[in-house]
């Protein structure tokens, strides 16, 4: 196992306590994640989501459908949570989501630790790239969700 990382921002206009309410809706994942990936919540919503919950969801990546599970593993309204991937298509995903109060807003973070199956040549042709997609295409989701986000 290699170990990439990834790290993103956004601010956003609104109290940590918001901004973590809308992450902490799991149906939200499903309207910030791109069409491509035909992303579809499996588990009966609505989830209450704590640590220790579970949320399966299917996805098509270049055109091979997989299923995908994750534990939310840990549970810190309004500061923090993290979710890791207990099946899917990594051979680790880790995501730690903080809030932070910042200027008025909150700076929502996000690092995602992970490792692939093919490792170095599969992150540079595949995983880099759609992973700047994907978190491309939520920032602007955001920003339509939270008008006046920095992106």
């Amino acid at each position: 196992m290699t170990g990439w990382h990834l790290r993103d921002s956004v601010w956003l206009p609104a109290s940590p306590a918001s901004v973590f309410g809308f992450f902490a809706d799991a149906q939200n994942l499903e309207a910030m994640t791109p069409p491509w990936l035909h992303f579809r919540i499996l588990t009966p919503l609505p989830i209450d989501m704590h640590a220790g919950t579970l949320i399966d969801y299917q996805i098509r990546l270049h055109g091979i459908r997989l299923q995908w599970r994750t534990e939310i593993s840990a549970w810190d309204p309004p500061h923090r949570f993290v979710d890791e991937q207990r099946r899917g298509p990594y051979s680790r995903w880790r995501h730690e989501h903080t809030f932070l109060a910042q200027d008025g807003g909150t700076l929502a973070a996000d690092h995602v630790e992970y490792d692939v199956p093919g490792g170095s040549l599969v992150q540079r042709l595949l995983v880099t790239p759609d992973l700047k997609r994907i978190f491309a295409f939520r920032k602007q989701r955001l920003a339509e969700n939270f008008p006046g986000a920095a992106i």
